[in-house]
């Protein structure tokens, strides 16, 4: 089969949560693509096995150009700020708000607390990301793409995820409606859907694997296999690339075939 390679040269990116899973791949293939990469995250150190090296430092070490932005995304503000920050650079061009939280509850017993800290940081965060990129690509004036994490609970209940699912249903919704709003200045919205992914995030890589072997999901992944951050990075760089010009309000689902059946 055929290989992509994306040129990103000149191209100023910011990536929430950057230092670990999904995150951290997407801003390596960015930082390998020639942009400039921002991790706004809370935490420079990641999660993941075997990754002692910041991102930024990664993406540096790899003769890119990178920074971390201290950010928690459930302060307006905070995002407001690594915004601003991405004009040092020339501005923001591609935004990919992709921090988050997971927590398994049942309805019932979720507290109101638990309910609102995984919404402030799932759904306030990917809002107010939209927000303050949507406002500085208008202001410039040369368009931009935003790019959200959402997932395979943005259109199916899984048990026990009513707090998640909720959010990543929200951050469906908030791609769709930014994409409608945001067309006139000739910013792309669109969103990626992990499907089971084995990383520290969650379950745990190991024990994602563990189960998908195990057949312990509510249903079989096609593809017989979780995915790796490695399956989501390409999708995102492609839906911020110019190959995907004619493309927002979308969300693709990059889940081993889970969600057709």
């Amino acid at each position: 089969m055929g290989r992509t390679t994306f040129d990103f040269e000149g191209e100023t990116v910011i990536v929430t949560g950057g230092s670990s899973g999904i995150g951290r791949e997407i801003a390596l293939a960015f930082g390998r693509a020639g942009a400039t990469v921002l991790n706004a995250d809370i935490h420079a150190t990641s999660k993941d096995a075997g990754a002692e090296t910041p991102t930024h430092e990664a993406i540096e070490d790899e003769g890119g150009t990178a920074e971390f932005v201290e950010t928690d995304v459930s302060d307006p503000d905070a995002l407001a700020a690594v915004v601003k920050r991405a004009e040092e650079f020339g501005g923001v061009d591609v935004m990919v708000n992709n921090a988050g939280v997971f927590m398994r509850d049942g309805m019932l017993d979720v507290s109101i607390d638990d309910f609102e800290f995984i919404h402030d940081v799932n759904t306030k965060g990917v809002f107010c990301g939209c927000q303050a990129a949507g406002r500085a690509m208008k202001a410039r004036g040369e368009g931009g793409v935003i790019i959200n994490t959402a997932s395979i609970s943005s259109t199916h209940a899984q048990k026990e995820q009513v707090p998640y699912d909720s959010t990543k249903g929200a951050i469906r919704m908030i791609t769709r409606g930014a994409a409608l709003e945001f067309a006139e200045h000739d910013v792309r919205v669109n969103a990626v859907a992990p499907g089971h992914i084995a990383t520290e995030f969650g379950a745990g890589a190991e024990r994602k694997e563990e189960s998908v072997a195990a057949g312990e999901l509510t249903k079989p992944i096609p593809l017989d296999r979780p995915g790796y951050p490695e399956d989501i990075a390409p999708a995102v760089l492609f839906l911020a690339s110019e190959q995907a010009g004619y493309v927002t309000g979308e969300t693709m689902y990059v889940d081993g075939g889970w969600q057709i059946f």
